[in-house]
């Protein structure tokens, strides 16, 4: 039973009360059926929930006691009634409302791909002993991954998502702790990192393809995405190989680009929800640019290759875009979005990544490598952007109601 409705004034923690459920085959009617019968008595009603899974109904009704003498009587007619509707029913006498939630609210959204009874006893348990109650599950998506999400209290945010994301990948599953509260619904700001995240691509690895010097700049690359290297080093030293690239190039680079599966419904819901989205990147605004316009981002900020006499000169202008640069860049993106910090969302998979992972009010590490995933908030670990959108409370059903809805 949830305990979202403030209770009516008469009903004291010791006040008589009844808890009426009502299970079997879904159908029109069976709510308003039950709710009929129940109106005879001149009963309250305290709280309400309702499941249905697979065609199976699941109704609770928790209500005040009928006036005297005719409890007896509210009993038979509701059982009289379900079986008349080919339902089952169970009365169960009590005192009170529900019992007040814990302080400390949280929300854990669960994806597994697929999602496993073994993860979920895992998860379940952990929640209790970190001290947590589960007080409501809701499934969000069945596709492409399974994604749900358990409402629970009685356990701060922190101390919680440490006690469950630490080996959620050795469960094959990917785990999303946030604080429950209004600012969940608020408008946000998510900000991107470009390579191998919202794109398939490294950038700059299809610039030294038509260079011929792919292998030596990718091993530069994976190498400063480990950590291994200093960004901003790396940085020039592979854009130093392009020297003397043709500048058209840079049209045939745009069209090879490959966007990330569900990079564009996970934009477009975004912008639909009236969040703010933009990209930061290692990368280059040769392509960011041709980015922003393309998928309509409200913000994109990369380093940016110069080009003189129709050619590339193998060094980069303007102000390096390293990995304190994008968390500066979040900062200043969030300012002239008017959202606080704590409202924003940074994706990204590299070890450049990590200061605007940090910084955000939630850091979602998207297929990274393992130094990145330790420390962000949470993991994606499916190849599927849209994901996210789970992780922001989104359901399926809703981006794709949204779909339908543009059609027509």
């Amino acid at each position: 039973m949830s305990a979202s409705q403030t209770p009516p004034s008469d009903v004291t923690p010791d006040a008589p009360t009844l808890l009426v459920k009502i299970f079997g085959k879904d159908r029109p009617g069976i709510t308003a059926g039950l709710f009929d019968t129940l109106a005879a008595y001149s009963v309250d009603v305290v709280d309400i929930e309702q499941v249905v899974t697979r065609g199976r109904m699941v109704l609770c009704a928790l209500v005040t006691q009928p006036p005297a003498g005719l409890e007896g009587d509210l009993r038979a007619t509701v059982h009289s009634w379900a079986e008349s509707m080919k339902m089952q029913a169970e009365i169960i006498s009590g005192h009170g409302d529900n019992r007040p939630r814990g302080l400390g609210r949280s929300l854990v959204t669960v994806l597994g791909h697929p999602l496993t009874s073994e993860a979920t006893a895992r998860i379940a348990a952990k929640i209790a002993k970190a001290g947590g109650n589960i007080d409501r599950i809701f499934r969000l998506a069945k596709y492409p991954v399974t994604a749900v999400e358990f409402a629970v209290s009685g356990v701060e945010t922190e101390p919680l998502r440490t006690a469950l994301v630490t080996d959620a990948a050795a469960l094959g599953v990917d785990v999303a702790v946030v604080a429950a509260g209004l600012h969940r619904r608020a408008q946000r700001l998510v900000v991107m990192d470009v390579d191998s995240t919202l794109i398939q691509d490294e950038v700059i690895e299809l610039f030294a393809a038509h260079a011929g010097c792919a292998d030596k700049v990718a091993e530069v690359t994976a190498a400063a995405m480990r950590g291994e290297l200093d960004f901003e080093q790396s940085l020039h030293a592979r854009v130093a190989l392009l020297e003397g690239l043709d500048a058209s190039v840079v049209d045939k680079v745009r069209s090879e680009v490959r966007l990330t599966p569900g990079a564009r419904t996970l934009i477009r819901t975004l912008k639909r929800l009236g969040y703010q989205v933009g990209v930061v990147s290692g990368g280059f605004t040769q392509v960011t640019d041709d980015l922003k316009e393309r998928l309509g981002l409200d913000f994109a900020q990369a380093n940016t290759l110069e080009i003189v006499d129709g050619r590339l000169t193998g060094r980069v202008i303007g102000e390096i875009v390293d990995r304190a640069g994008k968390a500066r860049l979040l900062r200043r993106f969030a300012a002239e979005a008017g959202v606080p910090l704590v409202q924003t969302v940074a994706i990204g998979d590299g070890a450049n990544d990590l200061d605007m992972l940090n910084a955000a009010g939630l850091g979602v590490a998207f297929n990274a490598k393992p130094v990145v995933r330790e420390a962000a908030h949470t993991a994606v670990n499916v190849p599927f952007l849209d994901t996210v959108l789970y992780l922001l409370g989104v359901t399926r059903e809703e981006v794709e109601a949204a779909d339908t809805m543009d059609e027509q």
